[in-house]
């Protein structure tokens, strides 16, 4: 018998025949193309993708996606997640969430999901506001960002996502600007073949509530001044010239430029996604400028999900009970009338 493969499935086989119904010029128009372009790239059928959402602009993606999809409640995606990934761990399992969805009422839950490292993916719509609910300021708000809820600027410091990721044990993350397909499409398969959590942030702009909030970063004609995009094996260079880069002075990171003071490439730091140590990725995670975008950190480790597997099925193994009416019934019963 002939080993049976998985057919050629394309972009139009992932969309779904809902109307999608995103404010215009939203960023999220972006993401999600992208990702209907990275499913068939993925290899796998469709009936084998499950996206998960709680609540927000980012929650209503299972929609728009034609395969399964829960559209669950506030802040509680990881949690329905790590349910779905553990009943059927043959499942692609993906979190679709935004900056308050996870880190505000779901911070608990996703900072577990991270922890334990089960082989779930994470879309994290960072736009710096709670957009859905128009305009309250969210775990990412900037200090003296004017809000809906902070007339006067907000005073709460902001949460990382790629330091909370890291700090949680990750062993997965990376950043991509909201406007660039190409890297989200790569990204997104790369996820795909991490077996663990693979959490990724996408820089997404709100057009209504936040327009504008990583415009030094994402405008083409600044991009390659503020932000460096980084890549396994290779060096930190970044500029319209490439003429500047990463170097490590004592304790920090330091920009340079090529060619002064002494300054060649032999000096710039080689990028290592895979250093088990999370000190220098903690370093390029809150670098502010030029903000890092790519795989920042990749550890293969066994996930959760394989350990648990195994273990329900060495346990099962010498379990004298096939199923748990046997063990209901077995030993001294009795009936209540």
């Amino acid at each position: 018998m002939s080993e049976q493969t998985n057919p050629v499935l394309t972009f139009k086989d992932f969309q779904s025949d809902q109307e999608v119904r995103w404010c215009p010029g939203c960023d999220d128009y972006i993401i999600l193309r992208a990702m209907l372009k990275a499913l068939p790239e993925m290899g796998r059928k469709k009936e084998d993708f499950v996206f998960v959402s709680g609540i927000g602009c980012s929650s209503r993606f299972p929609y728009y996606v034609g395969t399964y999809g829960i559209h669950g409640i506030h802040g509680r995606a990881a949690a329905i997640a790590t349910g779905v990934k553990l009943a059927n761990p043959e499942l692609s399992v993906w979190v679709m969430t935004g900056d308050g969805d996870a880190m505000a009422i779901g911070g608990n839950h996703f900072i577990h999901l991270i922890r334990r490292n089960i082989n779930i993916k994470i879309v994290m719509f960072n736009n710096e506001i709670y957009g859905l609910t128009k305009g309250q300021f969210s775990p990412t708000s900037l200090i003296g960002q004017k809000t809906y809820t902070s007339p006067y600027g907000n005073i709460q410091p902001p949460f990382n996502p790629g330091q909370l990721t890291i700090g949680s044990s990750g062993k997965y993350f990376a950043r991509v600007p909201g406007n660039d397909p190409k890297m989200m499409e790569e990204l997104f398969v790369k996820a795909e073949k991490f077996k663990g959590t693979a959490s990724i942030e996408v820089l997404q702009n709100c057009v209504i509530f936040n327009d504008g909030a990583f415009e030094e970063i994402t405008n083409k004609e600044t991009e390659s001044e503020n932000q460096i995009r980084i890549e396994h094996g290779k060096k930190m260079i970044f500029g319209k010239n490439k003429d500047k880069g990463l170097i490590l002075k004592g304790f920090k990171l330091e920009v340079v430029n090529i060619g002064e003071n002494g300054i060649t490439e032999d000096d710039i730091l080689v990028h290592d996604a895979h250093e088990a140590d999370p000190t220098l990725h903690l370093m390029l995670v809150r670098l502010q400028n030029p903000v890092v975008m790519g795989e920042i950190r990749r550890i293969e480790e066994t996930s959760y999900d394989e350990v648990y597997v195994e273990r329900m099925e060495s346990v099962a193994k010498k379990s004298p009970f096939k199923n748990l009416d046997e063990m209901f019934f077995s030993g001294d019963t009795y009936v209540v009338e």
